[in-house]
């Protein structure tokens, strides 16, 4: 009898271990109220630091990631490790510019088909904005998912989310389409005192 009542109990223990391990994380659609969904669209200031790796069939790279949005523009500085091979991208008024350093600075008016071009990758620029604090583009439609939503053909996956500023925000997350996959780890976020 005892030997009935050890087994099940220790199957029963390895159960419960097993789906304390398969959790689902919180994703935006439980943690976003319609309030938080508008503060968020609203934010006018947003900074964060983390780290990016984007992966395709030809070609997969990582880098160190710092990103300021201030209104209609974005700033993002990419370096490798001890800031090695930096690269500042910026977005402002639908014109794209890449600094590589040393003076080599180009501009472009089609930043994603500029991008696509420097890298050999296409990466949606302008979608991502709104993607990385965990919201659609307001610009298209999209299909939400269990962990996230379709747009423009993109799945967005929030993987787990953090608390910045009494906000729920990104801080793992994978944007993939075809083959290319981009994975964005948010080590910090500075919400504070921007609205």
């Amino acid at each position: 009898m005892s030997y009935v009542f050890t087994r099940r109990f220790f199957v029963t223990a390895f159960i419960l271990l097993l789906s304390a391990c398969t959790s689902v994380p919180k994703m935006p659609g439980d943690a976003y109220s319609k309030a938080a969904r508008d503060y968020l669209y609203g934010l006018q200031l947003w900074h964060f630091e983390g780290r990016l790796a984007i992966s395709s069939p030809k070609d997969a790279w990582s880098a160190n990631a710092d990103w300021r949005h201030s209104g209609n523009s974005e700033n993002l500085n990419l370096s490798g490790p001890l800031g090695q091979g930096a690269v500042a991208v910026e977005l402002a008024d639908g014109v794209v510019k890449i600094d590589r350093g040393g003076g080599n600075v180009q501009s472009s008016d089609q930043p994603e088909r500029f991008i696509s071009q420097q890298v050999g990758l296409f990466v949606p620029l302008e979608s991502l904005r709104f993607w990385v604090v965990g919201l659609p583009d307001s610009a298209q439609d999209f299909q939400e998912t269990t962990d996230g939503f379709v747009q423009a053909g993109w799945l967005v996956e929030y993987k787990t989310m953090q608390k910045s500023a009494g906000q729920v925000m990104p801080q793992k997350m994978i944007v993939s389409k075809d083959r290319l996959k981009l994975k964005l780890i948010i080590d910090q976020w500075d919400l504070q005192g921007f609205k």
